[in-house]
């Protein structure tokens, strides 16, 4: 119980402008690793810290710096399988591991991901989202959280 309320707290639906929307989506879709170094050059780059934001140096990459913060600060996570590889069996078995379900469910998954995107899980932790990824991506399947 204590553990869904935190998740509520941390979950906030945060309206994103239009103009920024694009943007927003393709820093969603970056590794941790690239995020961190992305905050990096941002701060470099126009002088604004992502700990404590500048708004009179540049405006605008202050925004960029914020919604990159945002970003970072997401934990819990969707995995999604987009496309399976030359590697099948071995995706199925990854997924059969980190899902629980049986052969057939998981293959029934994994067929479906050749022609749209399949939720492997949900609500999962960043820690954990990042471990699923890495298992799927080392058997050849190419994989988005969200």
């Amino acid at each position: 119980m204590a553990e869904e309320k935190n998740q509520d707290k941390k979950e906030k639906k945060i309206e994103v402008p239009e103009k920024f929307k694009e943007l927003v989506e393709k820093i969603e879709k970056l590794s941790v690793l690239d995020l961190s170094e992305l905050v990096k050059i941002l701060e470099e780059k126009f002088g604004v810290s992502a700990q404590a934001p500048v708004m009179a140096a540049a405006p605008a990459a202050a925004e960029a710096a914020d919604a990159v913060s945002a970003v970072e600060e997401k934990s819990i996570f969707t995995i999604e399988l987009k496309e399976v590889g030359d590697k099948k069996i071995e995706v199925i078995k990854v997924v059969r591991d980190v899902t629980g379900k049986g052969l057939k469910e998981a293959k029934d998954l994994v067929d479906a991901a050749a022609s749209s995107a399949q939720t492997v899980k949900e609500n999962s932790k960043k820690e954990e989202a990042e471990e699923i990824k890495k298992k799927l991506e080392t058997a050849g399947a190419k994989v988005e959280l969200k």
